[in-house]
């Protein structure tokens, strides 16, 4: 009885301890054109509330358009093709080619 009861007052500690861990505080604030998205002091990016381990500028040209397109993406993807980002900035009529918020989200669009 004494070691279930110790085991469990470890595991108690244990949880409490890890849940001390202190967040990423806020380096700096990006108003870009779609969205308002934040620089982490870990290196990670946040934007509505979702955290985002990359920031990707994707540049090319969408068919049939005179100039070049970037697009700026937060993601958890490490790469988007020039193919994703413009079907999935509202070109597409197919819902296969958006993102959800937890994979990515466009913050910018130049």
């Amino acid at each position: 009885m004494k070691r279930i009861a110790l085991t469990l007052l470890c595991v108690l500690l244990a949880i409490t301890v890890s849940g001390c861990t202190k967040k990423a505080a806020v380096k700096s604030t990006i108003d870009g054109n779609m969205k308002t998205y934040y620089e982490m002091t870990d290196g990670t990016w946040m934007c509505d509330d979702h955290l985002y381990k990359y920031r990707l500028e994707i540049n090319g040209r969408m068919p049939n358009a005179a100039v070049d397109t970037s697009f700026v993406y937060l993601s958890n993807i490490e790469e988007i093709s020039f193919d994703q980002a413009y079907k999935a900035a509202g070109v597409s009529s197919s819902s296969d080619d958006y993102f959800s918020p937890e994979e990515a989200v466009l913050v910018e669009m130049y």
